[in-house]
């Protein structure tokens, strides 16, 4: 790659940081080392167009996580890890806003809500018995009921109930990390797209990376903030998991207000104005979906649109406009991880499909960590 003296110069000479991967997680990474080291030179790599992964691409949850969740979670994590999961997310949703501004996001705090099917009845029970002791062991994170018995109305078909999270809510993911870039770029973070890297060195006195292109340079400091794609240059605990999505028409008289899950998360969908978006059903084929390719599959697509016709809008016409994905990052564990991996390489990755609830706050861990 032949670059002039003035590109070198300019973006790749005497760099403290670089970030790769410039979705929430590396934004926030980025925008704490400026507040920590303002006159470092801070330059993001990202290999896509836009953030390829989940951050752009997501479905603009601000939630915590459903009571069926919270009950599967204590399956297999004890009380004090599941409470600081729970946690982490409500601070974490609470820096974004804070950062970003609720008008900027365009955040609606309509509550969410976990819809029980008629084959869910026992799970149903379940969460019904244990809102109450929930309620009481999570009051000190929302200083209110977490979780109640819902009496709305929206209208579904071959359901028994729903339980509501009234401190939930839904942003617009495009004006989020619009405003995110604009915010990091303002304190002089240089973003850089289309920009893959294929390999990093760590030699202690500094990291020389290398680009797709061949090219190389050096920085001070690496910050892998690249979630479910992680493993091409690093070996951790973390697994793609494909997420289809769609969106519909507009559609006249709209009821639907609110973010909602349905079988403990894996079917989620909310209103845009007066379109559904819809996602999941990654659970018909969980081994086809543990993947880094983008796309979207017959399999998965009838599923979202035969819970449309039967669950979320019966009787209703609709029409799909659009159909996308997402690469999320998961792991044996639900908690991120944050860690130096080596004397000038960190990494902040493993966000579960929370990256709307944690990014900000696991990119503020991961600055963080260096010393000063």
């Amino acid at each position: 790659m032949n670059l002039s003296f003035w590109e070198l110069d300019t973006y790749f000479s005497n760099v403290d940081f670089v970030i790769i991967g410039s979705g929430i997680v590396g934004l926030s990474t980025a925008y704490h080392l400026k507040q920590k080291y303002p006159s470092s030179r801070i330059l993001i790599l990202e290999k896509g167009m836009l953030p390829e992964g989940a951050s752009t691409k997501n479905a603009g949850f601000a939630c915590f996580g459903t009571l069926s969740e919270v009950l599967g979670y204590l399956k297999n994590h004890t009380r004090e890890e599941v409470y600081t999961l729970i946690k982490r997310r409500y601070k974490g949703l609470n820096k974004l806003r804070q950062l970003l501004g609720d008008n900027t996001i365009d955040y609606n705090n309509f509550g969410g809500y976990e819809i029980f099917r008629t084959e869910d009845k026992s799970l149903y029970e379940t969460a019904k018995a244990s809102i109450e002791a929930v309620n009481k062991w999570l009051y000190p994170v929302f200083n209110s009921k977490a979780f109640e018995i819902s009496q709305a109305d929206f209208g579904f078909s071959n359901t028994i109930g729903m339980i509501e999270s009234k401190p939930e809510g839904q942003i617009d993911t495009g004006k989020m990390m619009q405003a995110f870039i604009k915010l990091v770029q303002a304190t002089g973070v240089r973003i850089l797209n289309n920009v893959e890297v294929s390999d990093i060195s760590d030699h202690q006195s500094g990291v020389e990376l290398k680009l797709n292109n061949g090219f190389t340079f050096s920085a001070r400091k690496v910050f892998l903030c690249t979630n479910a794609f992680t493993k091409k240059l690093y070996d951790l605990d973390v697994v793609p998991a494909r997420a289809q999505v769609l969106i519909t028409r507009p559609i006249h008289e709209l009821k639907i207000k609110g973010c909602f899950h349905i079988d403990e998360g894996y079917y989620y969908f909310r209103n845009i104005g007066n379109r559904v978006l819809f996602g999941g059903a990654r659970n018909l084929d969980l081994a086809g979906e543990t993947t880094t390719e983008f796309g979207v599959t017959n399999q998965v697509q009838h599923q979202l649109e035969h819970y449309l016709k039967t669950i979320i809008l019966p009787g209703q016409p609709f029409e799909i406009e659009h159909r996308w994905s997402g690469i999320m990052g998961m792991g044996s564990s639900r908690h991120p991880i944050i860690k130096q991996l080596s004397e000038n390489v960190y990494c902040g990755v493993r966000l579960t499909g929370t990256g709307i609830a944690i990014g900000s706050l696991v990119g503020e861990e991961l600055a963080g960590l260096l010393d000063d």
